[in-house]
Parts: C-alpha cells; sequence; structure tokens
C-alpha cells in the first residue's frame, strides 16, 4: 500500500520565527506505513538528528525540531516518504526567520590616520536587512550625514561610514543608527572617532658651532605637533641620551623639546638625532654640533651698491691656524670660495691670508640680501653676515593703465611705485602739471608708495591721457593712463526656466559678453503673466546668474526677460522667454515621525510635503489598533505639525493612517505603526517627568521637613535640639540684667541644722532648673504641683570651704508648695 503525506503543520506558521529560538516542523501520513521517511533542507540536502537537529518519527508523523534556530535555517523543508514498492511522496513546509537589531562587536574609539581614508565600522544585523543612518553629534545637536556630505562621507554598501582624507576636523562622536522598518525596530550605537595625525617635526637651526674647552653649552631645539601628542626622544650614534650631568633634556609647553650640551668637549663634535613618536607614526631629524677652537672675524660691514655698478665686499679674520674663508648667499644658498665664479660669471672671490675679496659685476636686483662670511679652520670656525642693499631708480607694479568712468562718476587711477630711495611721483595732463592739491575735479592721494589721481569727469574733456612720472636720485621714469567713457552692459543671452512649480520658477541665463568697462552690480530680472502689460521686477543676489521667482499663480503663461546693471546703468534686456506653471493638484503624502507623549499619549510629527499649489486644508489622522477593525479618526489642523493621539491602551500596537488634504482633494496616505509599552509603576511615572535638578531638590525639602519635626519633637520631649538653644539664649539675655542675689531670693533654699553655721543650698538658675525623672521642670511656688519624685542637686561652697560633706542632698518638693530636703543616704 502506498504511504500518502497528506498533512503538514506548514499552515500553522503564521509568523516569523525570531532568531535564536526553537521551532519543529510536523508531516502527517495516514495511508499506509512508509518504509523510508526523509527531510530534506532548503539547500536539498538531507537531513540527519545531530544536537541542534532532532529527527522524531511516530506511528502517523514526523517532527523535524530545529534548536536555536538563526537566519540561515529559513526557506523551504521537504517531508518524503517512500512505500515498499519505491513510490515516493512529499510535503513541503516553509519556515520564515527574522533576527532582532544586533550590534555585532562595535569598538568605541574607533582610531584612523589623518590624511587616509577612514571607515568607522558599525557591523548591525537583522533580518530583514536593516536600513542604516549616520550622524555627528556635536554638542547636544545631532546632524545626519546626508547626500550633501558626500563629498567626502560616504556610507558604504556594508553600511560603514567611509570620510575621505580624514582630519582633525572630523573627530567626534559618530551615531549609527539602524531600523527595520516592518517591525519598527530601531537602535543606536554611539562611536567616537578619533584622528591620530603624525607627527610634524620642525628644527629651528640645524647646526650649530661651539668651540671646545671654554665650557660652552650649546642647546638643541625641536618643535613638534601631532595628535596625540608626540613623545620626543633624543639620540646619537643610535643611543638614546638620557638625563645627566652633561645632557639636559626638557620639555615646554608649545611642543617644545631641547637638549643641552654642557662643557663642551672636541668629542661631542657630530650629529644628534631629534624623534618625534606617537600613535599616527614617526618622524625624525638630525642636528649638527661643529666643536671648533674658533676662528673670529674681525671685518665684516654692510655695502651699498647702485643697480648695474658694480660691488665689493671685504671679511678679514682671525685664528690659530689661520682660517680659510667663503661666502654664502643666503637667497639661494649658493657658497663661493676663493677662486670660485657664478654660472653667468658677475661674482668672483679673491683671497689670501685670512683675507677675501667678494666682488659683483653689474648688480641686479636678485643681488638684494644677506650674504654670510665664514672663516673655518681644521678645529674650528666664525661666521659673521652682511647686508647688500641696492638702489635702483622707480619701477612701475602695475599692469592697468586703463581705466573706466562716466560723467559725474570718480575714479581712482593708481600709479603704484617701486624704488630705493623712495620716489616722488608727479601727475601731468596734456603737458600740464596736476598739483598736490588737485583741481575742480581731480585730486592726488599718496599712500605708502602709491599715487592716486582721483578724477570725477564733467565732459568728454576729462576723458583721455594722463601721465605719472617717478623720480628719485638714481633716475626717472614714467607711465601713461587712459581713461575711457564706459557704457552700459550688454545684454545677457541663454535664458533659461527649470524647477517650475505652481508658485515657483527658477530663472537662469549667461553673462553679457561686454560689462561696458564697470563691473556688473546686479542683474534685473522682469517677468509677467501673457495677459498683463505690467512687469514686475526682481534683483539677483550680486552678480549670481541664477533667479528665483515666487508668487506665481498655478497653471499661467508668464514671460520672462534678463537685463545687467552696472554703475553706468541698466543695459538691454535679453530676449522674451515664456513658460506655464503646473495646475494645482492633490497634495504628496505627508511624513511623520512618532514620540512617546506623556502617560497614554502618543505624538505624531506632520512634515508637509508638496501641497500641490495650495495650502493644507487639514490632516485627517485615522489610527486602531492592530486587533480591531474600527477606526478612529481625528482631524489636525493643516498649520499644525503634529497630532497628539491620546487616551491610548497599554501594551498595544496601533496602525496609523494619515492623508493630507487641500482644495483639490486628498494625498495618498501615509502608513505608521506604533507599540504602546507596558503601564509604567507609579515611582516610574511620578518622576519621568522630572530631571535630575527637580528630584534633587525634591529630596532635600523632604529631609529638611524631617529635620524640623524631629527638632520640634525633642523641644518638647526632651528640651534638647536647635530649637530649644534658640529659645535658651533669648531667656539668657532677659535675665542678664537681674543679679546672683534677686536669683537666690526667688529660688529655694533648705538648711540643715547641726548647730554650725547654717548652710545656704544655692537653686539652679533656669540654664539648670529642677526636673522631674521624666524631664518636665519643676514648677515654682506659686504653680500647684503633685508631690514629684526627689531630685539631686549639688552644694555651692562658701568661702572656699564645703558646707556639707554630702556632695548632693534631695530636694522634695510637695503639694503644699513646702521644700524638703534630706541627705542622700547613698553619699552619707
Amino acid at each position: 500500500m502506498v504511504a500518502t503525506v497528506w498533512k503538514t503543520n506548514v499552515a500553522t506558521i503564521i509568523g516569523p520565527i525570531l532568531c535564536k529560538s526553537s521551532s519543529f516542523l510536523k508531516c502527517y501520513f495516514v495511508i499506509g506505513e512508509p518504509v523510508k521517511l526523509e527531510w530534506f533542507n532548503p539547500q536539498g540536502e538531507r537531513i540527519v538528528s545531530s544536537q541542534r537537529v532532532a529527527l522524531h518519527t511516530g506511528e502517523d508523523s514526523s517532527r523535524l525540531t530545529i534548536y536555536n534556530a538563526v537566519v540561515e535555517d529559513a526557506g523551504i523543508y521537504r517531508c518524503q516518504t517512500t512505500d515498499a514498492q519505491g513510490q515516493t511522496q512529499e510535503a513541503t513546509m516553509v519556515l520564515e526567520m527574522y533576527q532582532k537589531l544586533t550590534f555585532r562587536d562595535v569598538r568605541s574609539p574607533q582610531e584612523f590616520r589623518h590624511g587616509e581614508a577612514a571607515e568607522v565600522v558599525c557591523d548591525v544585523i537583522a533580518s530583514p536587512a536593516p536600513a542604516v543612518s549616520w550622524f555627528y553629534q556635536k554638542g547636544f545637536k545631532s546632524m545626519e550625514i546626508t547626500e550633501e556630505h558626500y563629498s567626502r562621507f560616504q556610507v558604504l554598501p556594508n553600511n560603514n561610514l567611509q570620510i575621505h582624507k580624514v582630519t582633525k576636523a572630523d573627530e567626534g562622536v559618530y551615531r549609527c543608527e539602524a531600523r527595520v522598518e516592518a517591525r519598527g525596530e530601531i537602535d543606536f550605537v554611539d562611536i567616537e572617532v578619533v584622528v591620530n595625525v603624525p607627527p610634524v617635526l620642525s628644527i629651528l637651526q640645524q647646526s650649530f658651532n661651539a668651540t671646545a674647552d671654554y665650557q660652552e653649552s650649546v642647546t638643541f631645539t625641536c618643535v613638534t605637533s601631532g595628535s596625540p601628542d608626540p613623545d620626543v626622544t633624543w639620540h646619537r650614534k643610535g643611543q638614546r641620551l638620557q638625563r645627566s650631568e652633561q645632557y639636559v633634556l626638557n620639555t615646554m609647553e608649545g611642543g617644545r623639546s631641547t637638549l643641552t650640551i654642557r662643557n663642551i668637549i672636541q668629542g661631542d663634535g657630530g650629529g644628534y638625532t631629534c624623534r618625534a613618536t606617537n600613535k599616527a607614526g614617526a618622524e625624525e631629524r638630525e642636528l649638527f654640533l661643529k666643536v671648533f677652537v674658533q676662528p673670529h672675524i674681525t671685518q665684516l660691514r654692510n655695502v651699498t651698491a647702485v643697480e648695474g655698478s658694480a660691488a665689493m665686499i671685504s671679511c678679514v679674520a682671525e685664528g690659530e691656524p689661520l682660517p680659510e674663508i667663503s661666502w654664502r648667499r643666503a637667497n639661494d644658498g649658493r657658497s663661493f670660495t676663493d677662486g670660485d665664479k657664478s654660472q653667468d660669471g658677475r661674482m668672483d672671490v679673491r683671497g689670501r691670508h685670512g683675507k677675501s675679496m667678494l666682488t659683483i659685476s653689474g648688480v641686479k636686483l636678485t643681488d638684494l640680501g644677506r650674504f654670510d662670511c665664514e672663516a673655518l679652520s681644521r678645529i674650528g670656525g666664525h661666521q659673521k653676515s652682511m647686508f647688500l642693499d641696492i638702489e635702483y631708480m622707480p619701477k612701475f607694479q602695475t599692469n592697468q593703465t586703463i581705466f573706466y568712468s562716466w560723467e559725474g562718476n570718480p575714479v581712482n587711477i593708481s600709479c603704484d611705485v617701486k624704488s630705493n630711495p623712495p620716489a616722488t611721483m608727479l601727475w601731468r595732463r596734456e603737458r600740464l602739471t596736476i598739483s598736490a592739491e588737485g583741481t575742480a575735479n581731480t585730486r592726488v592721494h599718496t599712500i605708502d608708495g602709491k599715487s592716486l589721481l582721483e578724477v570725477t569727469p564733467v565732459s568728454d574733456r576729462d576723458f583721455g591721457r594722463y601721465n605719472c612720472t617717478a623720480r628719485n636720485n638714481i633716475g626717472a621714469k614714467y607711465q601713461e593712463f587712459i581713461l575711457a567713457q564706459a557704457d552700459v552692459p550688454s545684454n545677457p543671452y541663454s535664458v533659461r526656466l527649470s524647477a517650475v512649480s505652481q508658485r515657483i520658477a527658477t530663472v537662469t541665463f549667461m553673462k553679457p559678453d561686454s560689462h561696458g568697462g564697470v563691473p556688473i552690480g546686479h542683474y534685473l530680472v522682469n517677468y509677467k503673466d501673457v495677459g498683463s502689460q505690467d512687469w514686475r521686477d526682481v534683483k539677483s543676489h550680486g552678480v549670481q546668474t541664477i533667479v528665483l521667482l515666487t508668487g506665481l499663480e498655478p497653471n499661467t503663461t508668464y514671460e520672462v526677460r534678463v537685463a545687467a546693471v552696472n554703475g553706468k546703468g541698466q543695459g538691454e534686456f535679453s530676449h522674451t522667454e515664456s513658460f506655464q506653471t503646473l495646475p494645482i493638484r492633490e497634495p504628496s503624502p505627508p511624513a511623520v515621525h512618532g514620540q512617546r507623549g506623556m502617560g497614554k499619549a502618543y505624538r505624531l510629527g506632520l512634515v508637509k510635503q508638496d501641497d500641490g499649489g495650495m495650502p493644507i486644508v487639514e490632516y485627517i489622522v485615522k489610527y486602531k489598533t492592530d486587533k480591531e477593525e474600527q477606526w478612529m479618526t481625528k482631524l489636525v489642523s493643516g498649520q499644525q505639525d503634529f497630532a497628539l493621539l491620546q487616551p491610548l491602551q497599554w501594551n498595544t500596537r496601533y496602525e496609523v493612517e494619515i492623508t493630507a488634504r487641500n482644495v483639490k482633494g486628498l494625498s495618498e496616505p501615509t502608513f505608521y505603526q506604533f507599540f504602546m509599552p507596558q503601564k509604567p509603576d507609579i515611582i516610574d511615572s511620578l518622576f519621568s517627568g522630572l530631571g535630575l535638578g527637580p528630584v534633587v531638590g525634591l529630596g532635600l525639602v523632604v529631609l529638611l521637613l524631617v529635620l524640623v519635626v524631629v527638632d520640634v519633637s525633642c523641644y518638647f520631649l526632651r528640651q534638647c535640639g536647635l530649637l530649644m538653644c534658640i529659645t535658651r539664649k533669648l531667656c539668657s539675655k532677659k535675665t542678664a540684667t537681674s543679679g546672683k542675689s534677686k536669683e537666690m531670693e526667688e529660688g529655694k533654699a533648705a538648711y540643715l541644722g547641726d548647730g554650725s553655721k547654717d548652710p545656704i543650698v544655692e537653686m539652679r538658675t533656669e540654664e539648670e532648673r529642677i526636673t522631674n525623672h521624666d524631664g518636665s521642670p519643676v514648677h515654682e511656688p506659686n504653680e500647684t504641683t503633685p508631690l514629684t519624685e526627689p531630685e539631686k542637686l549639688p552644694l555651692k561652697e562658701e568661702n572656699g570651704k564645703e558646707t556639707l560633706k554630702p556632695d548632693m542632698i534631695e530636694i522634695k518638693v510637695h503639694s503644699d508648695n513646702s521644700i524638703h530636703t534630706k541627705q542622700d543616704d547613698s553619699k552619707a
């Protein structure tokens, strides 16, 4: 008999299975008993029992159990039976899996090297695949990294954030936010990005000279920068130098590190290495110390020469042995020794016996600057510097010789001259000299070697040629300038319309070929509808060739033209172009984002999209639980940007449809889902709306009230505490004016008869009032009190002697206000 598979439990699989949970599939058969029953996984492989997969076959069914299911287990499973005749039948089952949002080993901070392509890793998994957004946390604000940042920021296919050529300015906290829209699930992780900058090392001076055996010291200085701050070490001949009497190592602010070599000897000469190291790399520079028995230069003076003439510079040095002298030109580092000549043959060095002469023929301005004379011997050297100054006739620095203006518009003609010594400048017009005071329409201004001629044309005669003559004791030169009459600009062209909507259009155009000699100030855009004769004007922002037209009417044909405006005036308009605005239509669906409200409320943020050319009248918000069929409706004004849904049910999922409406009609709905959590505890509800400050303040107020209640209780029950202290101080001030004699007269005294002088028992003052055992005060004689327990009072000495051997007596106060005393038996 053929075994027939007739039922599986696939119909019972309503939704996806959570990752890492367990599930089972069951296969039933009712006709015949199969000889063989096999299960196959989604890859078509036969399934065998293992620690994670279990197969159980009964009389009428077979069950496949998968423990700790993972995403890779999802797919179609087959149950196949084979009877004795070899005939097979099978059934299929679909197992769907989903995995909640999980961030896997996301490190923070993540460090990168300055200038490299930094990839901020955010390994997040979910099923279905999550959508990942990146944000940059700046203070308390969060800025989403969108397409406008893609010049250097890019979200890679693996959801990591790549920063091209990362810099120190990119440091901060980045938030990787993952969302599974289908489940409304969202999570994030904050990642601190640290940019390590390799060390940059500079030295203020690379080589030093010192004289041996003269207790001299030399200090090398390295200036470093980088992030993190580099560690600076000093090395010589491959060995790291340690602090000692000879080597002084110091680190100062600003990245400065110094090495001071004391008591220099000849063996200290050579190279020293300054090495800076941090996480991003290392850099080192070598400094040199030359140790000599110092030669000394005795004669070297500054020289002034005229351009084109010859300059002779002398350097005299002495030392033992007699040093050889060499020259170095500072502006290019070129050196000359005895017998050397420059490539152009203008520089020649001749010298002997500690004296050298540098001769420069045909002096040029490029020779201007510092020259170093160095005297060297086998064991040392000495260097001094001089400055070669060159005098030359005036030279004009400006290339602009044509200026534009118009009648009534002042213009400055600049005559910029460089000379040594400084030159005097003179303006001429048609062989007539313009004085420094100027004329009716001309003025002369001289500022830092520059002379400005301000001309305000009043007629055509003021246009033409002007001459500037510069003169010093070396010579004179002149330059001619032309003042031309300016014109208005030519018309712009290639006028185009783009981004045309119901009420907005963008006009772009090309700059005119001629600006008329005067820079264009702005552009004027005229537009009107074809049925009107009145043009409306819009000015551009500066010289931008793009202008936005607003306030247009929908479904209307307009004409537009453009003209350029400079200081002279407005030029001609371009060709007129026509365009038509779009007709009014229904609005686009609004964008929605949600946020938990207070209590049983939920706030929906509404973001208006394209309104279709007419204002949004209202938003229609429909919502219901996922277990109900009946929708609840809430109407929200189109001017509002949120809708508050309340009261809602705890621990319930809600579905929402939001539709925007204008006068034309309704938009397509926007769908949204959210979940109300379980009802919070009373304490959580009480403090959920309070910040840390109010909670701390409330706790302090409660503590203060408890302290006040305790102090009042102590005052009435124990006669102690802060309130008791205040009362005693006030009472003490009131009784301070009465003497002790009055207190004794008003107090109660007890006498003991022993045939001698009657001792006086002094009563306590108000600060030491007699109290009963329960702490209540003993009343004065004018009060009626019952008999109280005996109290013990110390006896006071008289004339420095004790009046009684017992140091305590008992005083009994009866209801008739009489006082009886007796000796304390315990002390008798």
